[in-house]
């Protein structure tokens, strides 16, 4: 999965395709590289991020979602916690719901995949990080009230994807307690996201404060991901390398004959 930002001020790439031929490009350009799945923002997460309201969040991607569609080459998610957002781009062509508050922010979220049948994607998420609390119990119990409510609405379990969500409101030890602890988040049952790119934790144990300069380390954090088999889909910034991580993975576990 590719990242789009159309954004002025997320963390990583905010700018950078806030204009939608710029984003377009971008998304064209993640599909040549080997993406399967764009997923367009149109507002931050980052922390201390301004909220904008839906309007503005929909002038921004829908122009972008409508034409990479149109390329009929690649699958786009939303990332997006307003529920009239993810109807607009599903609308425009988007075909998966990216929530990053996992249908606990917007009560109508819920409906939004279940009438449409969307694949969504549930993450956990923070206000804020307590280096204090047991991170793992508290990613499971937010993760089980979020399937609560999907299967209220009438959301089918073979359309949910779980995110733990590296980076909101947890500190980098807490980061690194779920990236070694897998295996519990997929205990529940359901496919999981890795969204760790270029996160401030990766910094913190690869020593790299310039985010753009966290590839080394965002590669090494997917590469156990992956090889520790939790990992359904992995969400970069960086396509090409992670392309050429998976592929060379791919081969080494075939056997080098085949």
């Amino acid at each position: 999965m590719g990242v789009i930002n159309v954004t002025p001020d997320s963390f990583s790439d905010g700018g950078e395709n806030l204009k939608p031929e710029a984003a377009i490009k971008a998304g064209k350009a993640m599909v040549a590289d080997g993406a399967d799945i764009i997923d367009i923002g149109g507002e931050s997460t980052r922390p201390g991020h301004t909220p904008i309201d839906a309007s503005t969040e929909q002038a921004r991607i829908l122009p972008v979602i409508k034409a990479l569609e149109a390329e009929k080459s690649v699958r786009i998610s939303i990332d997006t916690y307003k529920a009239s957002t993810a109807r607009a781009a599903l609308k425009a062509g988007a075909h998966i719901i990216n929530d990053v508050w996992g249908l606990q922010r917007d009560p109508d979220m819920a409906n939004v995949a279940a009438e449409t049948g969307a694949p969504a994607i549930l993450m956990h998420n923070r206000e804020a990080d307590d280096d204090s609390i047991d991170i793992l119990s508290d990613v499971m119990r937010f993760l089980e009230r979020s399937l609560k409510i999907a299967r209220k609405a009438g959301v089918t379990e073979d359309k949910i994807m779980l995110d733990p969500g590296f980076g909101f409101g947890k500190t980098s030890k807490q980061n690194m307690i779920i990236l070694q602890n897998l295996e519990l988040i997929s205990s529940l049952g359901f496919p999981i996201l890795i969204g760790l790119s270029r996160k401030r934790f990766i910094g913190f144990y690869s020593g790299q404060t310039e985010t753009n300069a966290r590839l080394p380390g965002t590669l090494a954090a997917n590469l156990l991901a992956a090889i520790s088999g939790h990992a359904a889909c992995i969400r970069v910034h960086d396509v090409r390398p992670h392309r050429e991580m998976l592929d060379f993975l791919g081969a080494f576990t075939r056997g080098a004959n085949k």
